[in-house]
């Protein structure tokens, strides 16, 4: 019975690995992509020799990774004003503590140039990935990121 447990997760778990999506989801916020809108949602794969942006398993924009130019990071701090009032309505007390919260959106600009084709785009990333997304693209293009708060970049 042991033996047969084992042999079925054997045969499991590698399927399962190699189903996992390596690619990162991204919102397009804008840029010289055609065809797409801002709000779009897309994965990011990024790899050793290339960057992909993919929608609904169709590549919407891939270059070389030695093409990027320039890698930009910038934040958009705001209250959750919507969010409170919601919550205000049920209990006063907690949408009350909820309008003091402040939410973050982390923005991700690249800049490329494959030989002579020039392209850009920006994209928001998760809270949790956009730290990898980073860190990914500087390895890839040996760029360093460019912090657009640091610079007073505003909106």
């Amino acid at each position: 019975m042991k033996q047969a447990i084992a042999i079925v997760l054997a045969i499991l778990v590698p399927s399962c690995a190699s189903a996992a999506d390596a690619g990162h989801k991204i919102e397009y916020d804008g840029g010289s992509v055609e065809g797409l809108k801002a709000g779009a949602s897309l994965r990011l794969y990024i790899s050793q020799d290339r960057i992909r942006f993919v929608k609904d398993k169709e590549e919407v924009v891939i270059f070389p990774a030695q093409a990027l130019t320039e890698i930009s990071y910038g934040q958009d701090v705001h209250r959750r004003v919507g969010a409170a009032i919601g919550i205000g309505i049920v209990t006063f007390g907690i949408g009350a503590l909820m309008a003091l919260t402040k939410s973050k959106k982390h923005f991700i600009g690249v800049t490329w140039d494959d030989g002579g084709k020039k392209g850009g785009l920006a994209f928001q990333a998760d809270k949790s990935d956009y730290r990898g997304i980073l860190t990914g693209l500087e390895g890839v293009s040996g760029k360093k990121t460019v912090n657009t708060d640091a610079m007073g970049v505003k909106n």
